[in-house]
């Protein structure tokens, strides 16, 4: 019989501003390109099963999964690196050079004091279950893992033990991760990721108010809009037929908006958005004075990614045949679950979650207003590294 592994992804934000520090090695910038890619591929794959909303933390996924192929063997290891879009920064007889760079890329993302982003990795082994030293140590060494034994007989006692872990590990955003457990389970890592921050440039409450949002074009909703008026980057993207608008948190991370124009169906931008079109918008952002409304929304998602990642070329782990022998010599292990829960809620103070071709890009002349009222897409990133850390869209604010 095998012996299923269940993952559990945790992640809530809450959004910060930014300080210049060191520039990020060659290699760093190379991961979280890598990274960028391996988000917008998810994020296809997921929008392909609905038209909702979307929303997930690409760093959680990759960095859980990072921390698992270290005790992948074979044609295992060799699909999750690939899966993860990490098999071109792979070197011969450096076995442990992407870890390092995890290591690396949250020693970057927290350098600066004022950003609150904390990650967390624990291993919660059933209570004789042996894992191999070497991946044990490899784990604490790049991931700060935790490894503790529990009972898994007792699935009360063990779901509310990894739940209280992940409540606390995401302050409390993220509630019930795990609904039940399988009394045979062997092993469960989990991942948090947890980021609160606050705007650099605030809303005032008291312009806050009820507008339209068009959901489509039959469906209307009355949302709050926060409105400010102030001096924002923001570009156009007249290729892509999109705008984009930053939004700065305080410390070292910012929001961007991406907003097709009045007309443009936001499906035609899916296969669009990738690494090298979110370097370029960046890259082109000009600063002027403009009228921003933005819609207060609250997201809550959970998916099966072990339903999921099979499509991005991730399959063996969760099969029979799954070559898991660096993690531990107990024979038939396999990832049976990869459950992923995202929380987020944006507010006129800021954001709580709990994962280029420049042709045709102009930076805005002299605009007056960036109204968000209509499908949009965000993405919350570490500027000095340009890591992504969480993505969505917003097809409808109301919706959680």
């Amino acid at each position: 019989m095998k012996m299923g592994i269940l993952l559990v992804l945790a992640c809530a934000s809450f959004l910060v501003p930014v300080s210049k520090a060191q520039d990020a090695s060659l290699n760093i910038t190379e991961l979280t390109t890598k990274n960028m890619d391996f988000a917008m591929n998810l994020y296809r794959k997921i929008s392909s099963y609905h038209d909702k909303n979307i929303f997930f933390s690409p760093l959680c996924i990759s960095t859980a999964f990072a921390t698992l192929s270290m005790g992948a063997e074979g044609l295992t290891r060799e699909e999750i690196i690939k899966g993860l879009n990490l098999n071109l920064l792979e070197r011969d007889g450096q076995p442990e050079l992407i870890p390092e760079l995890f290591q690396q890329l949250q020693g970057n993302i927290t350098l600066n004091g004022e950003l609150q982003l904390d990650q967390g990795t624990a291993l919660f082994v059933r209570l004789d279950f042996e894992v191999e030293k070497t991946f044990g140590d490899q784990i604490k060494k790049f991931f700060n893992a935790d490894i503790q034994n529990i009972d898994f007989a007792n699935a009360k006692a063990s779901k509310a033990t990894i739940n209280d872990y992940i409540k606390r590990m995401t302050g409390d955003r993220v509630m019930e991760a795990v609904s039940d457990i399988d009394p045979f389970t062997q092993l469960m890592l989990i991942n948090t990721i947890f980021f609160q921050g606050k705007w650099e440039l605030p809303f005032d409450p008291k312009h806050t108010e009820n507008d339209r949002f068009h959901v489509d074009k039959y469906n209307l909703v009355q949302v709050p809009m926060m409105f400010r008026e102030d001096k924002y980057y923001h570009a156009s993207d007249n290729s892509l037929k999109v705008k984009v608008l930053r939004l700065p948190y305080e410390g070292d991370i910012a929001m961007l908006i991406l907003l097709p124009n009045k007309g443009v169906d936001y499906t035609s931008i899916d296969d669009e958005i990738s690494a090298e079109h979110f370097l370029g918008w960046v890259k082109q952002l000009k600063k002027t004075k403009l009228e921003v409304q933005v819609p207060k929304f609250k997201m809550d998602q959970s998916y099966a990614m072990h339903k999921i990642l099979p499509h991005l070329g991730i399959a063996s782990v969760f099969e029979n045949t799954a070559n898991l022998s660096g993690l531990s010599r107990e024979q038939g292990l396999k990832v049976s679950e990869v459950l992923h829960k995202a929380v987020i809620e944006v507010d006129e103070k800021g954001t709580r979650a709990a994962a280029v071709t420049v042709t045709g890009m102009t930076g805005y002349s002299l605009p007056t207003s960036f109204v968000v009222n209509r499908p949009f897409f965000f993405f919350i990133y570490h500027e000095i590294t340009n890591s992504l850390l969480f993505m969505g869209r917003v097809i409808d604010p109301t919706k959680m």
